[in-house]
């Protein structure tokens, strides 16, 4: 057997890849993890900091949401192509490319002297933001072949990208009462310092395999497409769905994109080959984190909402009462992601979790204006935070089981589009049912009941929140085969005993 490790590790090392038991394996997890948290926790960050910003800059309420959007069109946008790239250049050298770019928008945003300066930064953070995420959950699923170690490594990442958010808030909150707006972009410099020495010292790729062309018209398609939807999708959440500016560019995107699937039908190397789409558990995975990105807008933006306007929390206090759902993300997607998930498969796992979210924004549909956060709010969080971890931390790794590894970047950067897409969605639909609830209370009733009228629109939205979890869960049990995940096809064969 000693002989047997010993050639699986001279092989490994032949191939870039660490064998089990290599410690290496589990420091690229960690610098890995570092760089999924900065793209993560960036979502929720700077929307924290644009307060002051506006402020510090003086640009107005309408030009305000382009800094978020700058970042969600850059990033949706291109991921699909970011993740070609990472198949056809090197995962470890699109993995760098990213890092740094993304240090780098940061600092530019961190410096801008106005609106136009910051919406390039974002929008620069999400380009390269679109090359890193995809090239980290590539190598990942790369490195880690063995479904034990496999696991425990997809439950600290899924634990990571569900947990992202509320740090995010956290940290805003911090920097931007104790220091400078400028610091919720000028942090990502110390955090991807840190990832690019990890990444130079402990990362192992792959030897790059021949490949042919960059699928041109399927890239073209493929961004016009997205940037196109992700657009309309966010004028939805501000103008309204019935407005030129909300249909036009949400039909026009669907259209471009139904040309992009003919044209991936079609050609010798297509940008997302279907055969990567079309698998049960892959599909499965997709849906499911693309419905559940949406019912989590109803936790991060909506109870913000609520903590700051009626709890009178400070932004600090917000990001601290986020931390025990934190911990349930954790502690399910380690435990589930690490035990359950390679023995029994994402099928039981994702339905129940989804379930139990569902339950937890259930219990949130029970705030009032005299509610406390011990009471009312934490019970809730708790409860959601155990069910995203059991949804988190199965469906990225069965969104990677299987793949070739030729695949495995566009595999990867398909979780992150839906999730995007998702959570563009879920942002649209449940601002307007918010804006609706708030409408349809105050018809024929005073100012004094606004307070009330609010109480109204976070309830509809939670219950809808919940709704969206509910779908996800029946989308999971349909969609998921029964049984353990694929094995690696691209794995050396098993160690003997």
């Amino acid at each position: 057997m000693m002989s047997t490790v010993t050639d699986r590790r001279r092989e490994a090392g032949r191939e870039g890849v660490a064998a089990p038991g290599d410690s290496g394996r589990w420091w690229a997890l960690v610098v890995l993890a570092l760089a999924q948290l900065m793209v993560v926790l960036d979502a929720t960050i700077v929307n924290i900091a644009l307060p002051t910003a506006q402020a510090d800059l003086g640009f107005s309420d309408a030009d305000r949401q382009w800094v978020v959007t700058g970042y969600a069109l850059a990033f949706g946008s291109l991921l699909l192509l970011g993740g070609r790239l990472s198949d056809f250049f090197g995962r470890k050298r699109m993995f760098l490319i990213g890092l740094v770019g993304f240090a780098l928008a940061s600092a530019l945003g961190g410096a801008a002297n106005g609106l136009e300066m910051l919406i390039i930064a974002r929008a620069l953070q999400g380009a390269f933001g679109a090359a890193l995420a995809p090239a980290a959950l590539s190598l990942l699923s790369t490195t880690f072949t063995d479904p034990a170690e496999r696991g425990k490594a997809f439950g600290v990442y899924g634990a990571i990208s569900g947990a992202g958010g509320g740090v995010g808030l956290l940290l805003g909150g911090v920097l931007t009462e104790y220091a400078s707006w400028r610091w919720c972009l000028l942090v990502n410099l110390v955090i991807a310092a840190l990832a690019v020495v990890g990444a130079t010292l402990r990362l192992k790729d792959e030897p790059v395999a021949a490949h042919g062309k960059i699928d041109i018209p399927g890239t073209v398609t493929a961004v016009a497409g997205l940037v196109a939807l992700v657009y309309g999708l966010g004028n939805a959440e501000t103008d309204g769905w019935t407005d030129a500016w909300t249909l036009g560019p949400i039909i026009a995107g669907l259209a471009i994109l139904a040309v992009f699937i003919g044209i991936e039908r079609r050609v010798e190397h297509p940008l997302l080959p279907l055969r990567v789409v079309l698998d049960r558990n892959r599909g499965g995975s997709y849906a499911s984190i693309a419905i559940a990105g949406a019912g989590m807008f109803g936790i991060f933006l909506f109870l913000t909402y609520y903590l700051t306007g009626v709890l009178g929390f400070t932004p600090i206090q917000t990001g601290l009462a986020f931390l025990p759902m934190l911990g349930s993300v954790m502690l399910t997607a380690t435990t589930a992601g690490s035990f359950l998930a390679p023995k029994v498969g994402p099928r039981p796992l994702v339905p129940v979790g989804a379930l139990v979210a569902a339950a937890g924004m259930l219990f949130l549909t029970r705030l009032d204006l005299d509610s406390t956060y011990a009471g009312g709010v934490l019970p809730g969080l708790i409860i959601i935070g155990l069910g995203l971890g059991l949804v988190f931390a199965p469906t990225q790794n069965a969104a990677t089981s299987g793949v070739e590894h030729r695949d495995a970047g566009v595999a990867s950067a398909m979780i992150n589009t839906v999730q995007q897409i998702g959570g563009s969605i879920g942002t649209a639909l449940l601002s307007s049912f918010y804006a609706t609830a708030i409408t349809d209370y105050m018809s024929g009733k005073t100012a004094a009941s606004q307070p009330e009228a609010l109480i109204s629109g976070y309830h509809t939205v939670f219950w809808w929140s919940a709704g969206f979890f509910l779908l996800a869960a029946v989308v999971a049990a349909v969609l998921f085969r029964t049984g353990p995940l694929d094995v690696d096809p691209d794995a050396p064969p098993a160690m003997a005993h």
